[in-house]
Parts: C-alpha cells; structure tokens; sequence
C-alpha cells in the first residue's frame, strides 16, 4: 500500500521560512521515493484544524522548527490523532527545546558543558553574572540561534530592555571552533566545522547562502573527531532521540576543550543543510535520508 504521507512545513514560529524551505526538500525527495506526498503548511496550533487538515493521512513527516513544531506541541496532537510521525516524540522534544534542563541532563550524565547561568528575564542583572567576557546571550528555549548575542572583551553590553524570548541563558564563550554531529537511528555520522565568512556563527550566518563555510569531515584530530561523535550518539541515547538528531559544540582547539551547546532534535533538512551534508558525505542520498525518516515514523 503507498502511503499518503503530509510533510508539515510552515508553523507559527520565527523559523517559518526555514521550515518551507526544509518542507518543500523533504517532499521532492518523498516524491522520488514514489510516495503519495502533500505539502500541508500548518498556520495555527488549534487541535481542530490540524485534525481536519490532516485527515485521511496515513503518516506525517514533521518538518515543522522552534517553537510548536519541535517543543512537543504538535508531536502531542500528532500523538492524540494516533497518527505515526517523523522525528522524536512529545517528551524528547519538550526537553530537547529547554536548554537549561538539557544541560543539567548531559551534566549528569558526564558529558562536557560551558559554565552557565539562567535568568527569568524580569531579574536579568549584568552584576550577576559569575564569569566575565566573554560570553554568550540567548533564550533558554528557542532554536537556530534566535536572538544570540556573543559579548567580546571589548563589546557593549546588549540592551536587553525588549527581550521578548522568555528566559535568558548566559554561557561562558568557548574560542575555538564550531563543530557539529548529526546522528540518524542512534549512528553517528560525520563532523563538520562551520566556519562564518565574517563575523558569528549566528541566525543569518546559517540561513544566508554563502555566509558560512561546511567544512565536512571538519579537519580537526581524529580522536577529537570520535569522542565528538561518541558525545553525539550518548545525547542522542540519554534524549531518547528518535530518528535524526544534530548536536552542536564548541571546541577549543588551543586548549583541548569540548563544550556540548544543545541537541537538536528538528534539524534542518534542506539539499544544503547539514544533516542531508553528512549524510551525503557517507553515501546516503536525500531521498534515503528521508525514506529512513519514515520507516521509523511512530506515535508514542
């Protein structure tokens, strides 16, 4: 029987536009696999319209980023439909998005972090920080470097009086190297370093065509590169990961020092992204990446 399979794509989130795009390769790869694909673009987090835009599918393929599409919010209505979906389920999810309670997870579990500490953005105080610069500002709980500053010795303090992204997570700023580690059904499959043309690796460093370099396998020490990717299977394991993840570090090359930032558990899937780029790197074409999406689609 061929599946009727809807790729979401869209949401309501700050990532929007990378979700279409993410969406859109999905599907044309779905569609070489012979598949019975539909584009549904999801505009709205309401139960009853999800219900009634994906009736009559047999699977979902969640292209969905941030907030709603890899939070838990739509893999709990998927759950609630009974329908089977791509990715990693309602509570993998719902941690994955909350840096804070991940990195106590991986503390707990020995895998290496940079020093932190959170703030509800009402008490945010510069003279409470207990490392000086360099550091780096972001929201607890947002995806593909929403909102990122990085203060230099020699920066200004960002005004912050107009946060609007929730709780605010300050780290340590790791000099080194940007390096990250896709997994697919608990393997781990390359490294690749991600070097930004100018400035850091930010929101439009990673969606600008051109703005970053992917340097895959990253040309760093092989024994670096296998306990990278030994962190990346243990995140991916202690996570409950289904399906595909991506776990990014820094890496002090100086200094020898690895600093796991967060596990990604919706990772961009577009010809040009970094999962579809390591798998390619191994012999996995974009058509098989998805295709083992889907043969592990499941509800939880």
């Amino acid at each position: 029987m061929n599946k009727k399979i809807a790729v979401l794509m869209g949401g309501i989130s700050n990532e929007r536009e990378i979700s279409l795009n993410s969406g859109n390769s999905c599907l044309n790869a779905l569609k070489q696999f012979g598949y019975d694909v539909h584009k549904v673009d999801i505009t709205s987090s309401d139960f009853d319209t999800i219900k009634k835009q994906l009736d009559g599918f047999d699977l979902v393929f969640n292209a969905l980023h941030g907030l709603f599409g890899e939070d838990g919010g739509i893999q709990k209505i998927l759950n609630k439909l009974n329908i089977p979906y791509t990715h990693s389920g309602y509570e993998t999810s719902n941690l994955a998005m909350n840096k804070p309670k991940t990195i106590e997870l991986y503390k707990k579990n020995n895998i290496p972090v940079a020093e932190n500490i959170i703030f509800k953005s009402q008490d945010f105080n510069y003279d409470k920080i207990p490392f000086g610069k360099p550091f780096v500002i972001k929201p607890a709980c947002e995806g593909s470097s929403v909102g990122l500053h990085i203060v230099f010795e020699n920066s200004p303090l960002p005004d912050l009086s107009e946060w609007d992204f929730g709780d605010i997570m300050v780290e340590k700023y790791i000099s080194g190297l940007e390096l990250t580690v896709a997994v697919i059904n608990g393997k781990a499959l390359n490294v690749t370093e991600l070097e930004p043309k100018s400035g850091v690796y930010d929101y439009e460093a990673k969606y600008t065509d051109g703005k970053t370099e992917h340097i895959c396998p990253a040309d760093i020490d092989k024994n670096v590169a296998d306990e990278l990717m030994k962190i990346a299977q243990k995140c991916h394991k202690i996570l409950n990961c289904r399906g595909v993840s991506r776990t990014d570090f820094r890496y002090d090359n100086k200094n020898k020092i690895i600093a796991t930032l967060e596990t990604n558990t919706q990772p961009g899937m577009t010809e040009l992204s970094l999962v579809p780029e390591q798998a390619k790197s191994i012999g996995i074409n974009m058509p098989d990446l998805v295709n083992i999406l889907v043969e592990q689609a499941q509800t939880d």
